[in-house]
């Protein structure tokens, strides 16, 4: 989800939630601590040169069970970030702590913002040798092919 989403979808909500990959919820007297630009400037395995960059959201839960951030609230310090920060209309990454800080996603279902899971890959397969993935194919098909294409007695084997 890019920025200018969240924005829109903001401006349609009374109340946020956000949900986690597992169905649970993230406790709704949660705190968005930080909106901020992240910067990621690195080599692959296969020596391309590559940047990328993401608006970052940190949610925290704390004790003060009573505190609920309301969607007018968000949507205004994210418009401080972009005038502040420059952020263009950039994806969203949101981390959240759970038994270590997790990276996540962000989606929407109509109801609760989704945080989704992320996972890393080779960028550089080909430079790596990470041979491609094979297609599975079922023997049933192969061997059904096998009997209506070549009779016995036909000369094709």
């Amino acid at each position: 989800m890019k920025l200018s989403e969240i924005k829109e979808l903001l401006k349609e909500r009374k109340s946020i939630a956000f949900e986690l990959p597992d169905g649970s919820l993230v406790p709704n007297h949660f705190h968005v601590t930080e909106v901020g630009r992240i910067s990621k400037h690195f080599i692959d395995c296969g020596g391309t040169v590559r940047k990328e960059e993401v608006a970052n959201f940190q949610l925290w839960a704390a004790d003060d069970y009573d505190h609920r951030l309301h969607p007018e609230k968000l949507l205004g310090i994210i418009e401080l970030s972009e005038k502040v920060l420059g952020l263009e209309d950039l994806d969203i990454e949101v981390e959240y702590q759970g038994a270590t800080i997790g990276k996540y996603g962000l989606d929407f279902n109509d109801e609760n913002f989704l945080l989704t899971t992320t996972a890393t890959d080779c960028l550089a397969k080909d430079a790596c040798g990470v041979p491609p993935k094979k297609t599975k194919i079922k023997l049933g098909t192969l061997t059904q092919t096998a009997t209506t294409s070549c009779a016995p007695n036909s000369g094709c084997c």
